[in-house]
């Protein structure tokens, strides 16, 4: 397990476990670190993550362990999967055991709330170093990746060797990966996208129907390109999978945490009922408040944004918030750039 070319995936979530398995089927050895002891012991047992993933097998290769030193020794290929709150935290833990000449891939979608930083530089800061850093992003539901149905991604770093090396790490006929330079667009796309799943999915909760959906979608991604170009995004990756193609999936996909949250809301449930009954994260939670704080900051309008923290942090109705967004005043969709 220690071998040149083994890997270690942080974090079992559904997403972590899924890249665990598409690194294995490149006959790969992963180590895939989990928080929980009885977790890891049923992923031995069971060779599947009955948890998060249940009905996915997973070969010999991945190995599931608590002990994170010994997830990460010797491993040339390091993922950080587990939710973004918790990055800093983990990987500040992790960062003694990582190999200085280690490739880490950031899997992980949202701003850090406070230093409203994105993920790579949280990984940055942490481990003392920003070379060596991807980030891997795109429309992407765990379940199908696991299924083995066809999905497209974004690896973006600033080293293009370091973006071929993640490609080819995952790289399989049925999960074709991208490369980019773009950081800072293709892990925004992936940030803001889930706050305006949660406005979608008010929509649909309401039976607003089809049209305000696609209306929220649009303005949405308007809203992304505005807060990712005046942050140093490239305008033509909100276009690419990492923007659109992610937004879309994540606004309209029944297997989307964030636009389900949405729907019941919409439906008139509360948002700490709904929390408690979830099993993973949704993160567009927590990166609601930490978007509407960085585009505060800058001076970006981002309405869809405002209009789902009045309601998730200030109990605005839900009607109400699509409402006012749909009643705005009137003006060019598209301003002349300045």
């Amino acid at each position: 397990m220690s071998g040149p070319g083994a890997a270690a995936v942080i974090g079992g979530g559904s997403w972590g476990t899924a890249l665990a398995r598409l690194l294995s089927a490149k006959e790969r050895d992963v180590r895939l670190w989990v928080r929980d002891p009885a977790l890891a012991a049923a992923i031995e047992t069971r060779r599947e993550n009955p948890r998060y993933l249940a009905g996915a097998r997973l070969d010999a290769r991945v190995r599931a362990t608590t002990d994170l030193r010994g997830a990460l020794a010797g491993a040339a290929l390091i993922v950080s999967a587990v939710p973004s709150h918790v990055v800093r935290g983990v990987m500040a833990a992790a960062a003694a055991h990582v190999g200085s000449e280690a490739v880490i891939v950031s899997a992980s979608k949202g701003i850090e709330e406070g230093s409203l930083k994105r993920m790579t530089e949280v990984l940055e800061e942490v481990l003392g170093r920003s070379h060596g850093l991807a980030v891997l992003s795109g429309p992407s539901f765990a379940a199908e990746v696991a299924r083995g149905l066809p999905t497209a991604v974004t690896v973006a770093a600033h080293d293009s060797e370091v973006a071929e090396a993640v490609r080819g790490a995952f790289f399989a006929p049925r999960f074709r990966v991208y490369t980019s330079d773009d950081v800072v667009g293709v892990e925004l796309g992936g940030a803001v996208k889930n706050v305006v799943a949660i406005a979608t999915g008010i929509a649909d909760g309401l039976e607003y129907g089809s049209n305000a959906r696609a209306a929220l979608i649009t303005r949405g991604l308007a809203e992304i390109s505005r807060l990712g170009t005046a942050l140093g995004g490239q305008r033509l990756t909100f276009m690419g999978l990492a923007g659109l193609g992610d937004l879309v999936l994540t606004c309209t996909g029944d297997l989307s945490r964030n636009r389900t949250v949405g729907l019941r809301l919409g439906r008139g449930e509360r948002l700490d009922a709904i929390l408690r009954d979830m099993q993973q994260v949704a993160e567009g939670v927590r990166s609601t408040r930490s978007v509407r704080d960085l585009a505060a900051r800058i001076g970006i309008e981002m309405p869809i944004v405002e209009q789902v923290h009045e309601m998730l942090y200030h109990a605005k109705s839900p009607q109400i918030v699509v409402e006012e967004l749909m009643t705005r005043e009137s003006k060019p969709e598209f301003q002349a750039a300045r």
